[in-house]
């Protein structure tokens, strides 16, 4: 299966189970491997709107905030995956998600 055709597929499977985060989060990444970082970026929104407690979109989503020059709203997505994963008591994405608010602040971007 070429990444193009992943896609379609993971697309297909949004559209018939929208609220299913791991689709949703999938269709994402697709995007984000083929480059799309702007379609990641809505697909990471989203994920997050409908299911605010999937700890990995948040690292994800700042990534690719931060790829498309918006470091500011990858500060913010960081600052909410930490709350997100300290009350899930995910230690390892509240460390991964403060080392990259770290280095994005030492940047001037946070």
């Amino acid at each position: 299966m070429t990444p193009e055709q992943r896609l379609q597929a993971f697309r297909k499977m949004v559209e018939q189970r929208p609220d299913e985060p791991f689709a949703r989060y999938s269709l994402a990444m697709s995007h984000r491997s083929l480059g799309h970082a702007a379609e990641a970026a809505l697909e990471f929104e989203e994920l997050l709107r409908r299911k605010p407690d999937y700890v990995p979109a948040y690292l994800m989503l700042g990534q690719v905030l931060e790829q498309l020059g918006r470091g500011p709203d990858a500060a913010r997505v960081y600052r909410n995956g930490i709350a997100a994963a300290t009350g899930k008591n995910h230690d390892h994405a509240r460390s991964e998600l403060g080392q990259a608010l770290e280095v994005l602040e030492a940047q001037g971007e946070g």
